[in-house]
């Protein structure tokens, strides 16, 4: 390899966990643009079946091997019912009944520190510095959440709850594909999970939801980054990241979302980023770090 040509990789591979984060930071940011144009569930069931032919294309095109058994299949199919349907299912229905999409990111940002405790309860004993870490992340949240009580809807029961689904959703379906998944290629397991989602979603849509999909500029185009950049791209950037061994760094990188979609949420739509949103932000990452923190 020349030494332009190495230049340029070794570049590529230092920016790959910024854009990753970057990457990421934008889910929440769509959900914010299209749901008022659709209804959750009928533009996820869209999203769903179009990424799910991307990637059956990609797939093919690069000769991809598919799961040899159904059990493997299986077990792929119940991580994309739970970080698919689950996780988006909640995250934009959450924004569509009028949470801000910088809490529902702050929110589901929390998933680090439960995957971290349960692994730790279930391999080991959780030591102090995790549970100061556990309680820091926690009184972060409290700070933004308990400002935002009664203030216009945006906390309330229902979109509590629904974030709270995608929060649990996300946390065991990451569990769960540590626990039962093997490896395997990442474009035909991420076409599995989708069409798992899909096989869940579409049918809840059509029982659920009665508003039609506006097709416009905002909800193309939401749609459009939603399958290319974040299901194509931001997946494939996980499982590179993952692939070369840096998965501790790929979850200690998940709580940089919520500051970044914070920015996003402010120059975009307005939404306040006010001291004790930042200081809110940064009890959660500081606690979210010292749980995952290797020692």
């Amino acid at each position: 390899m020349s030494p332009g040509r190495g230049a340029q990789a070794d570049g590529w591979l230092r920016a790959m966990p910024v854009v990753f984060v970057l990457i990421w930071s934008t889910g929440f940011i769509v959900a914010r643009y299209a749901m008022p144009h659709a209804p959750p569930l009928k533009y996820l069931a869209v999203r769903y079946a179009l990424s799910a032919v991307a990637l059956c294309l990609w797939a093919r095109a690069g000769a991809a091997a598919w799961p040899r058994s159904r059990t493997q299949a299986m077990h792929l199919a119940i991580t994309g019912v739970l970080m698919q349907a689950g996780y988006l299912g909640g995250v934009w229905a959450a924004v569509k009944a009028g949470m801000g999409s910088g809490l529902v990111a702050l929110l589901v940002g929390i998933q680090p520190v439960l995957t971290a405790l349960w692994l730790a309860m279930h391999g080991g004993r959780v030591t102090a510095r995790q549970w100061v870490g556990l309680l820091l992340g926690f009184a972060g949240l409290a700070l933004v959440v308990w400002r935002k009580l009664g203030q216009g809807g945006e906390v309330n029961a229902l979109t509590m709850s629904l974030a709270v689904l995608a929060l649990l959703s996300i946390t065991v379906g990451t569990l769960y594909q540590k626990r039962f998944v093997a490896p395997c290629d990442v474009r035909t397991a991420s076409a599995v999970q989708q069409i798992a989602a899909l096989a869940v979603t579409l049918p809840l849509a059509l029982w659920l939801e009665a508003q039609p999909i506006v097709w416009n500029a905002e909800s193309i185009g939401a749609m459009a980054w939603s399958v290319l950049a974040l299901t194509l791209g931001g997946n494939s950037l996980l499982y590179l990241l993952i692939q070369r061994g840096t998965a501790t760094a790929v979850t200690s990188l998940l709580y940089l979302v919520p500051p970044c979609t914070a920015v996003m949420a402010w120059l975009l739509f307005g939404e306040p980023i006010t001291a004790l949103t930042v200081a809110g932000i940064a009890l959660t990452a500081v606690g979210v770090g010292l749980v995952v923190r290797q020692r």
